[in-house]
Parts: structure tokens; sequence; C-alpha cells
């Protein structure tokens, strides 16, 4: 017995895999002998002039940049439609000192908590959103359906506190 592995024998009566070869046809030989003239004389490209060194500008800083609104105010005005006030929003409130709003379906989590900060003048740690898709109801013969709302989750900072019953205002 040797340890040299041997090569695989086709079991009796099996036929061996054979690759038949691919049939040269005029236009497989003109493909050939077209791609063989591209190898041999490579088409001859245009020489790049060497780039003159620019004068660059001079690096802004920061503290030099214009200092420009992150958010337009007008559009934040519009970002907050509702504040949504349910059982589930209360415990949302009452566990993790959170506040729910209906928002614009565009509108996005940094636009969200700047809205937030400048109408009620407090710190969000942190915005989750959902995008709630409307069902679809039938009104007698005719079908229709419930608006898409985006509901934001606003996590207030600790000791920061909204309150829209009116009470001690």
């Amino acid at each position: 017995m040797s340890t040299a592995p041997e090569a695989q024998k086709p079991a009796k009566g099996a036929k061996a895999d054979v690759k038949a070869e691919p049939k040269v046809t005029a236009k497989s030989k003109a493909k050939a002998e077209a791609a063989a003239a591209e190898k041999a004389a490579p088409a001859a490209k245009p020489v790049k002039a060497p780039k003159a060194a620019a004068a660059k500008k001079p690096a802004v800083k920061k503290a030099d940049a214009v200092k420009r609104p992150a958010h337009v105010e007008s559009r934040l005005a519009q970002i907050l439609i509702a504040p949504i006030i349910s059982e589930k929003a209360t415990m949302a409130a009452e566990k993790h000192n959170q506040v729910l709003f209906k928002v614009m379906r565009d509108a996005t989590k940094p636009e969200i908590k700047a809205a937030v900060e400048l109408m009620f003048k407090v710190t969000v740690d942190s915005v989750q959103t959902v995008q709630h898709k409307g069902k679809v109801k039938r009104f007698g013969k005719s079908i229709g359906r419930r608006d898409h709302v985006k509901k934001a989750y606003v996590s207030l900072a600790a000791g920061q506190e909204l309150n829209f019953s009116g009470e001690g205002a």
C-alpha cells in the first residue's frame, strides 16, 4: 500500500466527462484576430501635461468660519404637529422622561431635537422616531386609507419637564 493519494477512478459503467471543443466560426476567428491586433499595437494615449502648482487657499479654521444656523427657524416651527397624549405616552413620560409628538413625515431627528429645544426651552437627550403606516379602511363601497403618521419619542434631560395641561404655567 502506498501513502500517496491515488487518482480517483470512475466507477465501472460510469462514463467519463468529456468536454467538447467549442466550434470555430468566422465571427469567432475575426474577434480573436482583432483582440490579437489590439494587444500587439495598443492605442497611443495622450500624454498629460504636469499640473502647475496652484496656490492653495489658506485653511479656514472653525473659529474663523461664519456661523450659520443649523436649521431654519421657520421650518422648525412647522415640524412639530401636535403632542400625543395617550395612556402609552403617559407611561413613557413617567418611566423614561419622554414626550411623544406627531411630527412631519420628512422631519429628521436633529430637526425634531432643535424644534423641541426652540419651542419649549428644554434640553433634549435623544430622539427616537416611529413610522406608523395608515390602516386601509372601507367606508361603504369605497376603500380609503388613514394617513401615515410619524411619531417622535423625545427624551428630555434629567430635571427637565414639559407640561401640556396648563397647570402651574
